[in-house]
């Protein structure tokens, strides 16, 4: 399996779309989290969401291959428990269910990553510190506040047992000791 070290330069080598990088960071902090409240492998899940949209600057404009070229990328350098998971993300198109927990941490990761961000942004502070638990479940349930945010996606966190409040509490907390690095 890859070091973190060598999963960020190979991040840095496919990804150059500052924000998409950020996301990178947010989606592996919160799976680094998830893992260790759920006793799972911490370094395997967070380089799971490290590396989960490797080919997205290449497959943007083309849903139907986006996780799939990453799986090509990723293949004989990660274990397939990660691989799959990265191809489940995008289900839809990949034709890989999400089956196992890491597969469901990461399409809820990916997803509540996106709408603490924005949530984070809409406070006059815009500071991830500055966010109340509070805000953030009541922009988790006004389905008009960040639209493109599937809240299905995010409600999987009850599939590897972490309830709404407490998923919501822990990707809040995780994102906000990696603000610096996200620019809130």
């Amino acid at each position: 399996m890859l070091s973190h070290d060598e999963a960020l330069k190979l991040l840095k080598k496919y990804l150059k779309t500052e924000n998409l990088y950020k996301h990178s960071l947010a989606v592996e902090i919160i799976l680094r989290d998830t893992a260790q409240a759920i006793h799972e492998d911490e370094e395997l899940w967070a380089l799971t969401g490290l590396l989960h949209d490797l080919d997205y600057d290449y497959t943007k404009t083309e849903p139907h291959n986006h996780a799939k070229m990453s799986a090509q990328i990723l293949d004989g350098i990660l274990p397939e428990e990660m691989i799959n998971a990265i191809k489940s993300h995008n289900y839809r198109h990949t034709n890989q269910l999400p089956e196992t927990a890491l597969d469901k941490a990461l399409i809820a990761a990916d997803a509540i990553s996106g709408l603490v961000i924005a949530t984070a942004l809409v406070i006059p502070s815009k500071k991830l510190q500055d966010v109340e638990l509070s805000t953030l479940i009541n922009k988790y349930k006004d389905n008009s506040f960040a639209r493109g945010c599937d809240r299905k996606r995010i409600d999987l966190c009850e599939d590897f047992g972490i309830p709404h409040e407490q998923f919501l509490t822990l990707s809040l907390n995780a994102l906000t000791k990696i603000a610096d690095e996200l620019g809130l």
